[in-house]
């Protein structure tokens, strides 16, 4: 029986990149399923086999906050994981809908930051605005659209980000934390199904269920007329729009890079909206 929700693809996918010696257990001889088996798990948890199995199943989607903790404790779920895991078993009446335009404010205060390239995403990694310097800094893609089409699908990709399989591990597990929050969403869902037909290296990924949030960490990219840059960057939920987020780059003082931002200036563009910038993100095949 193939599962019939996202709560039973995660904990299938999680259960089945465990293998017997990462909890404990014997090798034994020769498994006939992929990782560790269903028994396994709920042993571990503490639950009947049968219930556990009702879980990945589809025919269980309330299980207790108790009953949560200890499968993620029994599949070695992390933090992040974890509150995908229950963010999975919320009903629908729970989800909030999502705001698709950014404030006028927020695109008064990216407008104000002349020397760091910002932009405001979407759950999909959907480009919502953008500043001018953040424009040229993407001013070698066919489009400046979504991070994950640019990373999987525009050949600029590869030559952009320098270090390209972090930077695809990091678009699809952002993506996969942002459909934990709302599995219904159509939006994810097309640029899902249609990423998975146009990349193999993306179905790949997606199917992993790895979970990871933005973070403040560091990025290696490549400008085809500014060169090669070294960034710090910082990822903020916009307060009175929840599911978007403000992405700012940033530049160490007096560095190469922060030289190669100041070239980039004279590159730039008037800060533009999604509507202005993004006349076409629809992400289908037959567009593409």
């Amino acid at each position: 029986m193939s599962e019939a929700t996202p709560l039973g693809q995660f904990l299938r996918a999680r259960r089945e990149a465990l293998s017997p010696e990462d909890v404990g257990l014997p090798a034994g001889g020769r498994r006939r399923v992929r990782g560790l088996r269903r028994e396994e798990v709920a042993l571990r948890a503490g639950v009947s086999s049968d219930y556990y199995m009702r879980l990945e199943q589809g025919r269980e989607t309330s299980p207790s906050s108790q009953v949560l903790d200890a499968i993620a404790q029994a599949l070695l779920l992390d933090d992040e994981a974890t509150d995908h895991l229950r963010r999975l078993t919320l009903g629908s009446e729970w989800r909030r809908r999502r705001q698709a335009d950014v404030s006028p404010q927020l695109l008064r205060l990216m407008d104000t930051w002349t020397e760091a390239p910002a932009f405001a995403l979407g759950p999909a990694l959907d480009v919502l605005a953008a500043n001018a310097l953040a424009v040229a800094l993407h001013s070698g893609f066919e489009r400046f659209d979504n991070l994950a089409r640019m990373v999987f699908v525009d050949p600029a990709g590869r030559d952009f980000y320098r270090d390209w399989d972090r930077a695809a591990q990091s678009c699809v597990a952002e993506i996969r934390a942002a459909y934990g929050y709302d599995p219904e969403s159509p939006r994810i869902a097309q640029v899902v199904e249609t990423l998975s037909a146009q990349s193999g290296e993306f179905a790949e990924l997606w199917a992993r269920h790895d979970v990871k949030s933005k973070a403040q960490e560091g990025k290696n990219l490549r400008h085809p007329q500014v060169g090669d840059l070294e960034i710090q960057f910082s990822a903020f939920t916009v307060n009175g729009a929840p599911h978007q987020q403000l992405v700012v780059y940033q530049a160490e003082p007096a560095s190469p890079t922060s030289e190669a931002f100041a070239r980039l200036r004279s590159l730039a563009a008037k800060p533009v909206s999604a509507d202005e910038e993004v006349a076409e993100r629809d992400l289908t095949p037959t567009e593409r």
